[in-house]
């Protein structure tokens, strides 16, 4: 059974940093292509960063356009665990913040890209 569980939300004031975790389990983690979504009130989950399959000792991410130099998306793979750090946080990030898992082999952007999902960790940032 996979099982996704993010940590790391929280409360934290515009231009300040949080760390998100995704722990995996039930899954062979390198063999695993790992995004964050985030979901406000109202809003259709969108897509934040993701970090592809390996090849070799390359891993490549992708950045939605509005969390650009400011989010690094990264992973551990001896721990089964992938990261989110946010810098530069701003009201416009408040949402919750889910990890996903995928098995597609490349670029993995959108929800229908993933199959499993973490329950979410909630981030608030204020102004």
């Amino acid at each position: 059974q996979v099982q996704l569980v993010e940590s790391g939300g929280g409360l934290v004031q515009a231009g300040g940093s949080l760390r998100l975790s995704c722990v995996v389990s039930g899954r062979t983690f390198s063999r695993y292509a790992m995004g964050w979504f985030r979901q406000a009130p109202g809003k259709e989950r969108e897509f934040v960063a993701a970090i592809r399959r390996s090849r070799g000792s390359t891993y490549y991410a992708d950045y939605a356009d509005s969390v650009q130099g400011r989010f690094t998306i990264s992973r551990d793979n001896a721990k089964n665990t992938g990261y989110l750090q946010m810098n530069g946080l701003k009201p416009e990030d408040k949402a919750a913040y889910y990890c996903a898992g995928s098995v597609v082999d490349g670029p993995a952007v959108s929800v229908k890209d993933y199959r499993d999902w973490g329950q979410g960790t909630q981030v608030t940032v204020s102004s």
